[in-house]
């Protein structure tokens, strides 16, 4: 070798020696700086400005792009000892997700600092995130020394670290969006006992009440998995009795005998779309006799420990039939969706499946809504399943129209002015499960003939002349209790 070309060697190994500790000073910072993140801009579970809110709404879309190109790295690596090309692709793989990786990291910091949500998971997951990040970047690092003939151990090592991390950031991500036992919740018995993954409850005082029976599991199955302990949004756990009345960082949302002043009640009875409905997150709605049950332990005072509560009545538990196919409404297609984007009430889809009927929603326009508002939707009686006519201003001349929805399974008229007169006019509808008649003027006499509907499970008639008085026996449904 001459001179020169000594020289040259001796300058490009310095060069390089310089690169590399360049390369390792960037890492060290920007490694550095996403360990202080959660110290710099912390969690505090309180909701900042929308528009980082929007930004990190992002985060469950592009998260999916560093999944990806993650996984194909390994995969690519593989290949290279067959196909020498494909190597130099998974470098260029790699620095592409470390880069995804740290951009959608920030995204995700964003919509929990800008939401507010705390607790256990969300922890869990960005420490997860940044754990992940932090390896890839050092796979960057390790992975030109195994192609120069450096450690063949180091970067296969990291390399394995990162599917680890991935795989755990990935299933704390889930349990955020479905709920910490999603993967469990319908494990067989012997499994989950094997696996030692019985689920880990909050224990309940007075097992025996009416919460702990009825309204504690509605909402552990529909609510804690974003106001539990693992992601609390909006500082509201639902979790325990404790928790609930505590209420979150706008104060309490149950008002103890005023279901109408509590933010439980009003959210869980927002109509669907409406960007403050409870459950959120595209979460099927409460059903109609869960937020009747709830309304009615909170005008009950919301107790912890009776076991009863005035005006409902559970039967033995039963199972519904599946409901009936409605018809075809196809042709109304046009004047339905004109109707959910005006003013006025609405009709609403259960489901994508037309088959499953249609909601008659009034709850925007409720006190402008009576008798003669709802002969207009009797051309839509065959194909109505659910009607929310709470508070309206319908009276018993309504009573001529509901019998005609044939296909109607729950009926909300609580807080109206229906007396009772002309009730038995809807023991024609077969497949009416459902009826709330509190807060109205209904006596025992006008329920008389609904003892005839075996179909009518539940049925509400708190706050009502036919209202069970306290000493007796609630568990009697001629009593004028609920079914």
């Amino acid at each position: 070798m001459t001179a020169g070309s000594a020289t040259r060697v001796r300058s490009t190994a310095r060069t390089n020696v310089r690169a590399n500790r360049k390369a390792w000073i960037a890492v060290g910072i920007l490694s550095l700086f996403l360990l202080l993140l959660p110290e710099i801009i912390k969690l505090d579970g309180k909701p900042h400005a929308d528009w980082l809110q929007f930004v990190g709404r992002f985060h469950p879309l592009a998260v999916h792009l560093p999944i990806g190109l993650i996984v194909l790295v390994p995969v690519l690596e593989i290949a290279g000892r067959f196909r020498p090309a494909l190597r130099e692709t998974a470098g260029f793989v790699l620095a592409l997700a470390s880069a995804a990786c740290i951009g959608t990291l920030i995204l995700g910091y964003l919509l929990a600092y800008g939401s507010g949500d705390t607790g256990s998971i969300v922890l869990r997951h960005m420490w997860g995130g940044i754990a992940l990040a932090i390896g890839l970047l050092l796979c960057l690092l390790a992975r030109p020394a195994l192609s120069a003939g450096g450690s063949a151990r180091v970067y296969p090592a990291l390399l394995g670290y990162v599917m680890l991390a991935l795989l755990w950031t990935a299933h704390q991500g889930g349990s955020l969006t479905h709920g910490a036992d999603y993967l469990t919740r319908y494990m067989p018995a012997p499994l989950k006992r094997f696996a030692a993954l019985g689920a880990v409850r909050v224990a309940v005082p007075y097992p025996d009440s009416f919460y702990a029976k009825h309204i504690h599991p509605i909402l552990e199955s529909n609510c804690v998995a974003c106001h539990g302990a693992g992601k609390t949004e909006g500082g509201l756990r639902l979790d325990s009795y404790e928790a609930l009345m505590k209420g979150g960082k706008d104060g309490p949302v149950v008002v103890r005998r005023d279901a109408e002043k509590s933010v439980l009640i009003a959210r869980v009875t927002l109509p669907a779309g409406d960007p403050h409905a409870m459950p959120a997150e595209g979460r099927p709605p409460l059903k109609p006799v869960e937020i009747a049950w709830i309304g009615a332990w909170i005008r009950a005072g919301a107790s912890p420990s009776d076991r009863d509560v005035a005006g409902v009545v559970i039967p033995a538990e039963q199972h519904d039939p599946p409901p009936e196919p409605v018809g075809d409404y196809s042709k109304w297609a046009d004047e339905i969706d004109r109707m959910r984007h005006s003013q006025g009430a609405k009709l609403l889809p259960v489901s994508a499946k037309p088959s499953d009927g249609l909601i008659l929603n009034t709850v925007d326009v409720a006190p402008a809504f009576g008798d003669a508002q709802l002969a207009q939707f009797e051309k839509f009686a065959p194909y109505i399943v659910e009607a929310n006519l709470a508070r309206t201003a319908i009276t018993d001349t309504s009573f001529d129209v509901l019998a005609r929805f044939t296909h109607l399974r729950a009926l909300h008229l609580e807080g109206t002015a229906i007396t009772g007169n002309g009730l038995a006019r809807l023991t024609a509808l077969s497949r009416l499960n459902y009826l709330n008649l509190s807060e109205t003027r209904v006596t025992t006499a006008s329920l008389a003939p609904l003892k005839s509907m075996s179909n009518l499970r539940h049925l509400y008639v708190f706050n009502t002349p036919a209202q069970p008085a306290s000493g007796e026996d609630n568990a009697n449904p001629r009593a004028g209790g609920a079914r």
